[in-house]
């Protein structure tokens, strides 16, 4: 994907979307769980989808808006990995892969939606 290359936060996002796909495709086929994992597939993918979004934004305003819904999207991913964790649908091993992934996203996505939106006062 050419606009993920020199991007870190989009690379990162793009590949932690990969993992997410991976491990639901694995939830959905051995495990036969279908809700969970289509609510973690939706806010995993999400997160870079938004950030795409963000990177052509046609105003601060618009950007700012778009990194917020990404933000509160990796929010929710580490939410729904937290309850599959301990509904032992996912391992404690992918579990401990994956939510460093989701935080580091959100910790990343908050200091950019905390200085634009300084920027902005």
């Amino acid at each position: 994907m050419k606009e993920v290359k020199g991007n870190p936060l989009a690379q990162k996002s793009y590949s932690f979307a990969l993992e997410i796909i991976t491990n639901c495709k694995l939830l959905m086929n051995e495990k036969r769980e279908f809700i969970l994992s289509k609510q973690l597939l939706r806010s995993g993918t999400s997160i870079g989808a938004n950030i795409a979004e963000a990177n052509g934004a046609i105003s601060t305003a618009d950007f700012s808006a778009k990194i917020s819904i990404a933000y509160k999207e990796s929010l929710e991913t580490k939410y729904w990995l937290s309850l599959l964790k301990d509904a032992e649908y996912i391992s404690l091993k992918d579990f401990e892969r994956l939510q460093p992934l989701a935080d580091e996203l959100s910790k990343i996505l908050f200091s950019i939606l905390k200085s634009t939106r300084l920027k902005k006062n």
